[in-house]
């Protein structure tokens, strides 16, 4: 139970304190899950958040019930989601009731207007770490990203197309050259012994 109410914390925490959606979620998430808590290692974490984005529903809420899975089962899913959604739940209807009493004033305007950039900066931190841990310095996940951003930038693909491709890819033809480049490499050692 103890480890239950310690995932729907961090959750709620994570719920509450996020403003700008799942991306703009993801430095907090990696911050309490990784270095805070422990729960996963940054590569899994990368790997948590490339399966949650590639299915569907919001990133935060399938974030939260991959790692509450993970850390505690079933039951930590559940905790994880209700931790992360109740939040939400609460500022909305928070907002409904006194949304249009507020909004004409400049500075509920002002406070917007300073947190849009703040919202931007915390997507770009999330992409500077994910790329790290991706490892996209390398030549393969540099083309991979680049056509990616290209398809759905210039060419208006479906992101969704572009996550089925890359995976397909990936499994296809860069499983085939990694197989083909051990199998040299376990040929040459063979040879030189």
């Amino acid at each position: 139970m103890k480890r239950l109410a310690e995932i729907f914390w961090v959750f709620f925490k994570i719920g509450l304190f996020t403003i700008g959606g799942g991306y703009a979620m993801l430095p907090i998430i990696q911050k309490e899950v990784v270095e805070t808590k422990g729960w996963m290692t940054d590569e899994e974490f990368l790997d948590a958040i490339s399966l949650t984005n590639s299915l569907p529903g919001p990133l935060a809420i399938n974030s939260a019930t991959f790692v509450g899975y993970r850390v505690a089962q079933a039951p930590g899913s559940l905790a994880a989601v209700l931790g992360a959604a109740t939040p939400s739940v609460l500022i909305i209807l928070l907002i409904a009731v006194v949304f249009n009493n507020i909004m004409d004033y400049p500075v509920v305007q002002y406070i917007f207007d300073g947190i849009r950039p703040a919202v931007v900066a915390l997507i770009l931190y999330a992409v500077i770490k994910l790329a790290k841990s991706a490892k996209v310095g390398e030549y393969f996940n540099w083309v991979v990203a680049l056509c990616g951003f290209v398809a759905i930038a210039v060419f208006g693909l479906h992101p969704i197309l572009v996550v089925v491709c890359a995976a397909a890819y990936g499994l296809f033809v860069r499983g085939r050259v990694v197989k083909a480049v051990d199998a040299r490499k376990n040929r040459k050692g063979g040879d030189e012994a």
